[in-house]
Formats: C-alpha cells, structure tokens, sequence
C-alpha cells in the first residue's frame, strides 16, 4: 500500500509539474501538441538550419510538435496551414494525427522496408534538413538502453551521410550515459561542424541533450 501512495504522490507532483510548466502553456496557447517544439526552436534558432524551400526529414515524429514546428518554418509568415515552401517527412513507429503538408510514414525506422518508404518518399532529392527526437523504450539496464539508443542515432546518421546535402545538418537527440562518447565521436567523423545542445525547454532532471552537425565531411 506504501508504494501505491508514493507512486500517487510522484504522479501527482509530475502532474503539477507538467501543468505549471512554462512551455506546456506556451504550447497550448501558440497551438503545438507538445512543449518540445521548443527544444527544436531554440536550436533552429541557435544555428539557422530550417528555411523555406527545403527538404526536412523528421525522424521519431510523434505526437508531431517538431513537424508543426518545420511547417512553420516553411510557410510563408509562418503560419501552421496553406501555403508550404518545401517538403516534409515524417516517421514513428506510433501513430501520428495528420499535420497539413506532412507526408507522414508509420514504421520501425530499423525496419529495412520502413527505410525502403522514407526513401522512396524522398525521391531522390537531396534532404537539407534532418530531425531526429527518437528515443527507445528504456528498460532501466545501462548498457541495454546504451545499445539501444546507440543503434537510433546510429541509423540516423547513416541516413544523413546517405541523402543529406554536403551542407546539411542533423539534430539527434541522446542521452548522457554509456552511448554518449561513442555516438560524439560519430558525428565528429561524420560532420565538419559538431555542437552539443541542451535547450532550455528540456527539463532539468532529463539526461537529455541534442547534438547538431553541420555539413558532411569527405565520406570517400
């Protein structure tokens, strides 16, 4: 009976937490499903990644805050319907409620037939733009959820060195812990440009942090 309490008292604090939280009311107000858009705001605005006219990819996209967020971007005066200044794709593994403009694949992006649509979707063009807020169910066993956050950033980057533009850039999210260093040193063998983020819209208590790479380095 103890534990149910506890367990009742952190979900109400979370609760509390959530509800009091700035960027949970910004994002019920400004009309975006979920306070990480602002994770990718503050990153596109740090580094000047997403503009009208390009190809953005968006990797782990559900419940679709980041791709309300690229739509923006590519409208004209921003605005989150009408008219759309380039091409957005989007994939989970959940189902995802339809964003205006957003070609949207459900799969397991380790799945080779689920690469398969997000590249045929892609259409041979060059992708300017690449998102990826994926994480793995995490069992709570270090080097398991290492492996496994591991493989989603490993694939992402394989993406991008596949159909990224020389001048493109990747946002992968991680986490502090046994993958951290390993997957640092990929982007730095991956990217000229190489920058750790933590956005103020991620939570303090999270190990969360995203890294940014810019421009392809020589791949022969």
């Amino acid at each position: 009976m103890k534990v149910k309490t506890q367990s009742k008292k952190v979900n109400k604090a979370w609760l509390n937490d959530h509800v009091n939280d700035t960027y949970v009311k910004l994002a019920h107000k400004e009309g975006y499903r979920a306070r990480a858009a602002y994770k990718l705001k503050e990153i596109d605005e740090q580094f000047g990644l997403i503009r009208p006219g390009q190809v953005v990819v968006d990797l782990g996209c559900t419940p679709g805050a980041w791709s309300q967020y690229v739509r923006r971007r590519l409208s004209p005066g921003g605005a989150a319907s009408g008219t759309l200044d380039g091409t957005i794709i989007a994939l989970d593994l959940l189902p995802m409620e339809p964003v205006e403009g957003v070609h949207y694949i459900q799969g397991d992006f380790r799945e080779p037939e689920v690469l398969a649509q997000l590249e045929a979707a892609v259409q041979g063009r060059t992708v300017d733009v690449v998102v990826s807020d994926m994480a793995p169910n995490l069992s709570g066993i270090g080097a398991t959820d290492a492996a496994r956050i591991e493989l989603l950033v490993e694939l992402a980057v394989d993406f991008a060195r596949q159909h990224l533009h020389p001048d493109g850039a990747l946002v992968a999210k991680l986490f502090h812990g046994g993958a951290y260093a390993p997957l640092v040193a990929l982007f730095k063998e991956t990217f000229r440009i190489v920058k750790p983020v933590k956005p103020k819209a991620s939570r303090d208590k999270s190990s969360e942090t995203f890294l940014v790479g810019i421009g392809l380095k020589n791949q022969g």
